[in-house]
């Protein structure tokens, strides 16, 4: 098993963007990994930190596969001025850092699209035609209920 880690590892450090990613070049963590005696990648905050925050635009996608009712607009607001901030924060750092502009780019599209739903179901209509849809099922089923009591009474 050890081997095939330091296999995988060197396959990972022999790729440039793979090895940005699970660096272990900072000069903090040189006492850990030599602590460790490995250079296992996933023993690294280099690795963790950009593939955890990873976690925040993948629930944000998710999401929006839920009801438009559940959309907190306060917190997607906040959520779209934190991934907006971080995008510029990441470009604004030498070297550019893309992994983190990549996530929070993807997250703002998300946040975005969470805010069009809410603001569509809260304020532009969306509740009263969901509500008037219900309405209509309702009556449809009603309608139904009556018409095999017709039914079944004309047939005695």
């Amino acid at each position: 098993m050890a081997a095939l880690i330091k296999a995988a590892n060197a396959k990972i450090r022999a790729n440039p963007v793979l090895d940005y990613v699970c660096s272990t070049r900072g000069t903090h963590r040189q006492a850990f990994v030599d602590a460790l005696g490995t250079t296992n990648m996933y023993l690294n905050t280099d690795f963790w930190g950009p593939v955890s925050n990873f976690g925040i635009p993948v629930a944000a996608v998710l999401d929006t596969q839920k009801s438009p009712d559940l959309i907190s607009g306060q917190m997607t607001g906040a959520l779209c001025i934190y991934s907006a901030t971080f995008m510029r924060y990441s470009l604004a750092v030498s070297p550019r850092n893309w992994l983190l502009f990549g996530c929070h780019f993807i997250n703002e599209g998300a946040q975005l699209t969470q805010m069009y739903r809410y603001l569509s179901y809260h304020h532009w209509g969306g509740k009263e035609k969901a509500e008037l849809k219900e309405g209509v099922e309702a009556a449809k089923q009603t309608a139904q209920k009556a018409e095999e009591k017709v039914k079944s009474a004309v047939s005695k």
